[in-house]
């Protein structure tokens, strides 16, 4: 427990482990002091390793390991320890990585080995080992381990080989050891293992041994490297390791010397760049003669050959950029960058332009976010010449919206993240003068991805490359502007970006264009369909912006290819043509010009034209039509609002074929709930716009002819045989305008009723009888109330209780199946439907309905303690008694904690009002009992009844009737108690009614026999869990209550009850049970005969 809470504390400071620096010290000295107390148990020793790891791991080892005591005392008794450590203890690993980091610093002393060997004999006369040998060894040991350990390891050989004394005498072995055991280690496990300890720890030693030191060794290394092509193993960790240990070897093959021909910015003051672009003035190179410098230095550039292995080193380093890990892109990448820094400006050159063939379209997406990788290194480091990027700039801006499809999904969302970190190291790399004829693209494209990428990341990292260009190149137009409404935190939420920031950001005409041919050009046909829907929507909202270019440019782009073979393409650009078609329209209201001015004839035959061409090609069939029948509705409810003149055109028949063809259909093209919700609503919106614009007269009343077609059709398609037809006719019922509805109301209300009922046929048909009851309130509400009116046009005296009765009827609704209590959706919709049809009435004819409604608009109906009291009064009115208390009843003994308690408080509040009156708890129980009968092995009811029966037994609420002998209506409650349970598998059911009977035993009479009788025998029921809940029950019943058997054989009975083994083998339990029933005398019960296998 300690030591979870110190990971606890320490995981806090992850993000700033600097915070623990000024408090590292005491505690490591603290942790060290109990490791070198001899008295100091080896738990507690391991535990304070442990800690120190945990630190460690928070701060980095590197920083950590300078505070570790490193004085010539602490050499031996850390070697000792560490020889003492079981490797092959997993409990205590933390102690072996702590001990080989502390002995890495011990080893630094500046003294030969030699001199702390002492007499190289024991007194015993044996040859004593020298410490560099015992080092030298427990390094190699630990190299093959398989848990941390062989990280330290590592770290401890590139510290102790690299001694003068030791690299003497031991480096030529310990080269030799490594790369033999590099060379035979095998493909298993272990042998993965075993590479892992050597690749780091060369990797080690020839980053921190000197060149001069390792160079003789370099050409070795490299070519056992070759032999067991470690960059094609199937380990990612290994290739990361043989990708840094080749660039370690190409830095030892080459000079260290700092490049004299790379690009230095000089001074990059941020308030500077901002100072200059406030005042509006250029901004002028801060190393005027940077570029003269390193002409005048060329000439001076390495006077020695560059060693053959180079070129090998290289186009390892080139092919890792491939790789398919990121890991080991990204080691390759700062391998090309450190390289490249000791090469010549000419063979620089050439690697700069072999890392530009990684962005050719051949190449996959591992090769573009490695290449950018690398370019972004080359950047940061002045090693990419101002004079290539104009080949670079394009390239990066293609991979701004790099995205291949792979299957159902794509790939490139890291080689746009990679992209926006090479704009963000460009800003901190060039001079303003440099980057400005790309400022214009780099800002567009940096802008797009920020708010168009479909990935959060890519979102973010375009908005951070962004901040870093406005503040360091100081050029980007309306920087701060776009940085205050796309910072990193805002473009978090991908529809805010499409649909609110991109409409700031568009206002600035720089990028007015770019976003708008960004979204016609890459992302309306996007993979992912909900980035089709927020394009076509984003393009809505741009239109004001430049009206006449969406009408000549964008229609015209994408009016051939909404009817193309691409599903993608031309799903996305019918909604896009759609969007646009209807903000022009609002455009030119607000203008009040006619929508001919922005849409000519040619563009609206070619908009005519796009549902018949769909449909001679058949693209309405198949999986393209889940895709294509919403998205030309969303196109016919578009064109109907833009009122398009249209009227009496034969295309709004064909538009109405397939409005009617869809709602028929829409089992055929969705699965889920959720696209059979998105399907039904895009055809019900399209159904109602099209009504509104064609079908309506210019008296305002619907064509005669039109109206019977519809809605007799409509009507008669509510009794087909598949339940989602029914759905979508009674929602498209629901949907129609008024003047639809007028003189065919009593026609539609006795559909949709019908639809409501239950049959045999369509028990299970919820969701139908759900949206018909929704679609009785949209009507409703739809035609209006009118107390005296006419009942085929408004709500009325005549049809208002019709109505109701149909509601309320739903409200009975518990239909069950495999998914479960599919009633419920019936019964919501019934109760919604309820409020909205009483909320209209109340708000204009309050007359038509009775009870008053002054309490029931203060209620907060969803909150138990305030729905249950009122409703619970109620049991007072002989009218309302039986609903109430079955309603109470699935409250009472449900499962929902706030629902239980509310509604049994209620319950027992309001039996405390009646509890000595004998003739209204007589109809109190006599309904409950009523409720039993009715509800026999109806789980949903008896359950929660036995619950609730259980609790009013114990809270007394019968204690009227308990001094009567044999009282009736316990009799009744025993019976039917029994009934319940017969044959039972439940165990819920069985345990409540255990706890019923042992309440029932406060009854008065011979009932009581009865009830020990029915407890004897479920004591051997074949089920453990109940025989030892009766058993444990029995127990506290007879605690609880006196006189239940005599007194002389209670103190027995409870006994056998306690001691007794009830989850044993039936014969067993049985003979126990048999016992009891003997000294409570009641008869035993018989044993099951062959016809009756389930009694005990």
């Amino acid at each position: 427990m300690v030591d979870l809470r110190i990971q606890v504390i320490m995981d806090k400071y992850q993000e700033q482990p600097h915070l623990l620096d000024p408090h590292l010290e005491w505690m490591l000295n603290m942790l060290l002091d109990i490791v070198r107390n001899e008295q100091s148990p080896s738990s507690l020793v391991h535990l304070a390793f442990k800690f120190l790891y945990l630190i460690s791991k928070v701060r980095g080892y590197k920083y950590f390991l300078r505070l570790f005591p490193h004085e010539v005392v602490d050499l031996q008794p850390v070697l000792n320890l560490l020889i003492q450590q079981d490797p092959k203890d997993c409990q205590t690993w933390e102690t072996r990585y702590i001990l080989l980091l502390w002995l890495s610093m011990t080893c630094l002393l500046p003294f030969d080995m030699a001199r702390l060997d002492g007499s190289n004999s024991t007194p015993e006369g044996q040859s004593r080992t020298p410490i560099m040998d015992q080092i030298l060894n427990v390094a190699k040991s630990y190299l093959t381990v398989s848990d941390k350990g062989r990280d330290a390891a590592a770290v401890l050989v590139s510290k102790f080989v690299t001694r003068p004394d030791v690299k003497e005498k031991r480096l030529p072995d310990f080269l030799n050891w490594t790369l033999s055991s590099l060379s035979n280690a095998d493909q298993t496990m272990e042998g993965m293992v075993v590479r892992d300890g050597m690749l780091q720890a060369l990797a080690q030693l020839f980053k921190h041994g000197k060149r001069d030191d390792f160079l003789p060794y370099a050409p070795m290394v490299l070519k056992c490297l070759e032999e067991r092509n470690i960059l094609e193993c199937n380990h990612t960790i290994l290739r990361k390791l043989g990708i840094k240990l080749i660039q370690r070897l190409g830095l030892t093959f080459l000079k260290p010397k700092i490049a004299k021909w790379r690009y230095q910015r000089g001074s990059r003051s941020l308030a500077l760049n901002l100072q200059m672009e406030g005042q509006n003035q250029p901004i002028l190179p801060t190393n005027i003669s940077s570029i003269q410098k390193m002409d005048l230095k060329a000439d001076e550039d390495y006077d020695y050959d560059i060693p053959g292995e180079i070129e090998n080193v290289v186009e390892q380093l080139l092919f890792g950029l491939k790789d398919k890990d990121t890991i080991v892109r990204w080691s390759a990448a700062k391998g090309i960058g450190r390289v490249t820094g000791r090469l010549p400006k000419e063979l620089a050159d050439d690697v700069v332009g072999s890392v530009l063939e990684c962005f050719s379209f051949q190449e996959t997406d591992t090769a573009w976010h490695g290449g950018c990788l690398a370019l972004a290194e080359l950047g940061r480091r002045g090693l990419l010449l101002p004079s290539r990027l104009p080949d670079v700039v394009p390239v990066i801006l293609k991979a701004l919206t790099f995205d291949e499809k792979r299957g159902a999904c794509s790939v490139g969302a890291n080689v746009r993240d990679a992209a926006c970190y090479v704009c963000w190291a460009f800003a901190r790399a060039y001079d303003p003068q440099e980057m400005k004829p790309f400022v214009h693209q780099i800002a567009s494209s940096l802008v797009i991805t920020a708010v168009f990428d479909r990935n959060v990341n890519c979102r973010r990292a375009a908005s951070a490359a962004f901040q870093e260009n406005v503040g360091r190149q100081g050029t980007f137009p309306h920087g701060i502007e776009i940085l205050t409404a796309a910072d990193y935190f805002a473009v978090g939420n991908r529809t805010k970006c499409f649909l609110n920031i991109s409409l700031y950001i568009v206002g600035f005409p720089e990028y007015t264009h770019p976003l708008i041919d960004h979204l016609i050009y890459k992302k309306f046909n996007h993979w992912d369909c909900a980035i089709r829907e927020l394009t076509a929507k984003t393009l809505h909202n741009l239109t004001p912006y430049s009206p006449e270019y969406m009408a000549n440019n964008a229609l015209s782009q994408l009016l051939p290819l909404a009817t193309g073979i691409d599903l993608n393409t031309r799903h996305g650009a019918v909604l896009a043509c759609a969007e646009i078609v209807y903000a022009l329209y609002k455009l030119a209201v607000e203008n009040k010009r006619p929508l001919t001015d922005y849409i000519n004839e040619n563009t609206l035959e070619s908009l005519k034209n796009i549902h018949r061409k769909l449909y001679n090609c058949q693209l309405y069939r198949g999986f393209g039509g889940a895709f294509m029948r919403p998205a030309v509705c969303c196109f016919i409810e578009k064109m109907s609002r833009s009122k398009m003149p249209l009227k009496n055109d034969s295309i709004i028949g064909e538009w109405q074929w397939l409005i009617d063809d869809s709602l028929k259909s829409i089992h055929h093209f969705t699965s889920t709930a959720k696209q059979k919700t998105k399907f039904q609503e895009a055809v019900i919106s399209a159904l109602t716009a099209l009504c509104n614009e064609y079908y309506q007269t210019t008296q305002g009343t619907a064509d005669p002819e039109i109206q019977n077609k519809l809605v007799d059709k409509y009507v008669s398609e509510l009794q087909r045989s598949e339940e989602m037809t029914r759905c979508g006719f009674s929602l498209a019922l629901g949907a129609l305008p008024k003047f639809m509805l007028n003189g065919k109301l009593d026609q539609v209300l006795e559909g949709l009723q019908r639809v409501t009922w239950i049959t045999m046929k369509d028990t299970t048909f919820a969701e139908a009888r759900r949206d018909a009851l929704r679609a009785i309130a949209e009507v409703c509400k739809t035609v209006g109330v009118n107390e005296d009116g006419p009942s085929d046009q408004v709500v009325c005296q005549s049809n208002v209780s019709q109505i109701y009765n149909t509601l309320l009827g739903c409200m009975n609704d518990y239909t069950t199946d495999i998914r479960g209590d599919i009633g419920a959706w019936v019964r919501e919709a019934a109760m919604t439907s309820l409020m909205e049809l009483t909320i209209l009435l109340v708000q204009t004819h309050p007359r038509l309905i009775s009870p008053d409604k002054s309490e029931l608009e203060t209620l907060n109906w969803s909150a138990p303690s305030q729905a249950f009291p009122p409703i619970t009064k109620l049991l007072g009115l002989p009218t309302y008694q039986y609903s109430v208390l079955l309603g109470l009843t699935v409250s009472v003994g449900g499962l929902t904690e706030s629902t239980v308690r509310y509604s049994a408080q209620s319950l027992f509040d309001y039996l405390k009002t009646i509890c000595n009156d004998r003739e209204a708890m007589n109809k109190f129980c006599g309904t409950l009992i009523q409720i039993f009968k009715d509800n026999l092995y109806n789980n949903r009811v008896s359950i929660p009844l036995l619950k609730m029966l259980d609790q009013m037994l114990v809270n007394g609420c019968f204690d009227i009737f308990i001094a009567d002998e044999n009282h009736y209506y316990a009799e009744e409650l025993l019976s039917l108690c029994k009934e319940e349970i017969k044959k039972s598998k439940d165990v819920q059911k069985l345990r409540a009614s255990i706890s019923v009977f042992c309440g029932l035993i406060q009854f008065q009479g011979d009932i009581r026999k009865k009830i020990l009788f029915q407890l004897l025998f479920l004591l051997c029921y074949p089920f453990p869990i109940i025989r030892k809940t009766t058993a444990s029950q029995m127990y506290e019943m007879l605690l609880t209550y006196d006189n239940v058997i005599d007194a002389e054989v209670l103190d027995e009975v409870m006994a056998s009850l306690s001691d007794n083994n009830w989850d044993a083998d039936l014969p067993t339990v049985r003979a126990q049970r048999n016992l009891l029933c003997d000294l409570m005398g009641v008869p035993k019960p018989v044993i099951a005969t062959k016809l009756q296998q389930d009694v005990p």
